[in-house]
């Protein structure tokens, strides 16, 4: 993977990473009628760019094309003096699976984290999401919490 670039996504990315956006979105169910507005995307595009958002962006790239994003922003916890990590959104384009993308990404953030102060990072993945599920068993640990949630 020598020849694969993982750096904060730019201006300039937009059109390339918004096919990225939208087959996490759909891979998650959110397309078509149940579809994330465009507002909420133009939205989080923005954030990506805005310096005083804890929102970030960053992107896989090989010879151009961009392979596979990430996104993770900070919070406060009450446990940590320093913030804490969460990697919210990883989407690996379906021809570039299986070839370390989503790793790097992974660990792009990692770093970044660190480097930041921060002393965990964390993310959330489907039940039924298996082949993530084989990739995170191998880069960090089940924390064997359940995740509860109400809409409103």
């Amino acid at each position: 993977m020598s020849d694969l670039i993982i750096r904060p996504v730019a201006r300039a990315d937009h059109e390339r990473w918004l096919p990225l956006w939208e087959g996490y979105n759909a891979f998650y169910g959110r397309s078509g009628q149940t579809a994330l507005a465009p507002e909420i995307t133009a939205m989080t595009w923005s954030r990506f760019l805005d310096g005083y958002e804890p929102v970030h962006a960053l992107v896989a790239e090989r010879d151009g094309a961009l392979l596979g994003l990430v996104h993770f922003l900070y919070h406060r916890s009450t446990t940590a003096i320093g913030p804490t990590c969460y990697l919210q959104d990883l989407f690996t384009a379906a021809a570039a699976r299986g070839q370390g993308v989503g790793r790097a990404l992974i660990e792009a953030v990692y770093a970044r984290a660190a480097e930041a102060g921060a002393t965990r990072v964390y993310w959330l993945t489907h039940e039924t999401n298996h082949a993530a599920m084989r990739l995170y068993d191998q880069v960090a640990e089940r924390s064997g919490f359940v995740m509860y949630r109400k809409l409103l």
